[in-house]
């Protein structure tokens, strides 16, 4: 197990439990999943969905970047919702964080999430090679 890489950086909010914020191997990052935490207060970013995704992805690509890669390089995610309600205003978000880049995607309703919080996104990606 020595090839593998643990990846933690104070840009992101710290793990709640005993678990990384991501782990690197053989050129590949997977993300543990970042949920809506303000990395500088350790408190919950209160608002709405769109609010609470675009957390979500500023940690999760802060985590991305710890690790040698980025959003543009994700191949795929998870994302945990509470509510598949909010789907449509979590996806606006989203897409905008992802642009032209469409990583392979699961979305799914999650019946609670860590801290009930409303949305959870993982997923793995290359490691630049540069």
């Amino acid at each position: 197990m020595s090839n593998l890489r643990v990846i933690a950086t104070e840009d992101a909010p710290a793990a709640i439990g005993p678990y990384s914020q991501a782990v690197v191997h053989d050129g590949l990052v997977y993300t543990a999943g970042q949920i809506p935490i303000d990395p500088r207060t350790g408190e919950l970013v209160a608002g709405d969905i769109a609010l609470q995704t675009e957390r979500v992805l500023e940690n999760l690509s802060a985590v991305l970047r710890a690790a040698g890669s980025s959003l543009q390089q994700v191949v795929r995610t998870t994302v945990y919702l509470r509510d598949m309600n909010e789907f449509t205003a979590m996806n606006e978000v989203y897409a905008r964080y992802f642009a032209d880049h469409r990583p392979a995607r699961s979305t799914v309703q999650a019946a609670r999430l860590p801290r009930d919080v409303s949305v959870e996104i993982d997923c793995i990606a290359v490691i630049d090679p540069s």
